[in-house]
């Protein structure tokens, strides 16, 4: 019993070092031993359709609108596609009011089927090759659509996703584990592309060849299930560390939590639909990346229960393992006090609040998953 209980403490404790530290470490260095370049071309201009799917976003979307009309990019080269997914409030109102004030062009979805049916409706009307997805609230630097795009004068790139900036001004706990979790998956992604492919996405700042999208069904994840299919058809999907994308963060424990819980929920889905990936006859290496950077990171709950209770099991007797329940005890109880802690000016805490809440929401989505819930729409904003 004992004996069992030591291999699955020091498995565990192994596989949690692995999702956050190892894979990241081993990709950093793959990436340097055989790198591989991006053909960009800085004068590079094609014709862009930007898509902005909003449901309820009469607060942000004349702002995002705005945004778009005044980027740095060729007005003639542009067209901004705004389609409301069955809103009721004063949304579209304010989007057919910038129609013939520029490149816009609105489109109502009625009745309300989410943000994926959104972008199955919109995507075939859009005149442009290249396809820009936004959020209704998404701020783009002014510069974000030049670069989001030259990486497309490289004909093996089907899809880039830019870099997404939290700004939390009142500088709650989950606003700064939600900004530092961003900075990690940003390093992670540049290495990744070095590599090859990206393998997770932002959708406020996502581009891609209209050519390769692929119709989804309404409850999978659009900045998952596609960035896959490109891979899937033998493009690279790749990170623009110079697109910028400026969006607010939660101030909300629970706005985060729910929202996390969705997206790992639809992450699961696309993972079962596009299970072929995980394999290793398509690409092993994308597929080791696949587990790594999603699959097992999903699964990280397994991994801290098993090193917790594990550890328990084997106290007796020996000081080391002592030591080591204490360390994860205190690392849970500084996650839970964090916004007391925060308080008193010890802001470090806020890594093991985040840290337990997205491993908190996989475990809630996984359980959902497995009940075969699914969940196709939703608030903005509050998960």
């Amino acid at each position: 019993m004992r004996y069992m209980a030591e291999i699955i403490f020091f498995g565990s404790l192994a596989a949690l070092f692995y999702v956050y530290l190892g894979y990241p470490l081993i990709v950093s260095l793959l990436s340097r031993i055989r790198p591989r370049h991006i053909g960009a071309g800085d004068s590079y201009f094609p014709a862009v359709s930007i898509v902005i799917a909003a449901h309820n976003e009469e607060a942000s979307i004349a702002k995002t609108i705005e945004n778009k009309l005044t980027i740095d990019y060729p007005e003639d080269l542009l067209e901004i596609l705004v389609v409301s997914d069955g809103s009721t409030d004063g949304t579209d109102g304010i989007a057919r009011s910038y129609e013939g004030r520029g490149p816009v062009r609105f489109i109502r979805q009625e009745p309300r089927a989410g943000k994926t049916a959104a972008l199955n409706l919109a995507v075939p009307l859009a005149k442009a090759d290249i396809i820009v997805f936004s959020d209704a609230n998404s701020i783009y630097r002014r510069d974000a659509l030049c670069k989001l795009v030259r990486n497309f004068h490289d004909p093996e790139v089907g899809y880039v996703t830019g870099k997404m900036l939290y700004v939390d001004p009142k500088g709650t706990v989950i606003g700064n584990g939600c900004s530092a979790y961003m900075r990690y998956e940003n390093f992670l992604r540049e290495q990744e592309t070095a590599l090859g492919s990206v393998v997770g996405v932002d959708g406020g700042i996502d581009a891609m060849r209209k050519s390769l999208y692929r119709p989804m069904g309404p409850d999978q994840l659009p900045d998952f299930v596609q960035p896959l299919r490109v891979v899937e058809q033998g493009y690279r999907v790749v990170y623009e560390a110079g697109a910028v994308l400026k969006e607010d963060a939660l101030g909300s424990s629970g706005d985060e939590y729910r929202m996390r819980v969705r997206v790992s929920l639809r992450a699961l889905w696309a993972l079962k639909d596009m299970r072929h990936l995980l394999g290793f006859r398509h690409s092993a290496l994308f597929a080791w990346q696949l587990w790594s950077h999603k699959l097992l990171r999903y699964l990280c709950f397994f991994f801290m229960a098993g090193a917790y209770v594990s550890n328990l099991l084997i106290l007796p007797g020996n000081r080391v393992y002592k030591t080591l329940f204490v360390a994860q005890s205190v690392l849970y109880a500084a996650a839970l006090l964090s916004p007391l802690a925060e308080k008193a000016g010890y802001r470090f805490l806020y890594v093991f609040n985040y840290f337990v809440l997205i491993n908190g929401a996989a475990m809630h989505a996984f359980f959902k998953f497995l009940a075969g819930k699914r969940q196709v729409v939703w608030v903005p904003r509050k998960g």
